[in-house]
């Protein structure tokens, strides 16, 4: 927890930045996804076809699937809002 000064004898909460930002995952989650990385930098993941893991994206994507199969708790992915909206006429 992080306090500053605002006058003297009062105080406000501050939220780390980081933990505004960062989505939830639960502590087996992160578990998950971190031995599915260490598989990845050791070069022994594998795709579902049999090959090997070259992208570091797809391991975490992988690390994240499974995770979801598992039942532990993932955010879910945000919706891209890139893309203008057409009206309807």
């Amino acid at each position: 927890m992080t306090f500053i000064a605002l006058k003297p004898g009062s105080q406000i909460r501050m939220l780390d930045l980081k933990m505004m930002k960062m989505a939830k995952y639960s502590k087996k989650a992160q578990e998950k996804i971190g031995d599915v990385m260490k598989e990845f930098k050791e070069g022994d993941l594998k795709t579902s076809a049999g090959e090997k893991v070259t992208d570091r994206d797809q391991a975490v994507a992988i690390g994240i699937s499974e995770a979801k199969q598992k039942g532990y708790k993932v955010p879910k992915q945000k919706k891209d809002s890139s893309k203008p909206n057409k009206k309807k006429k």
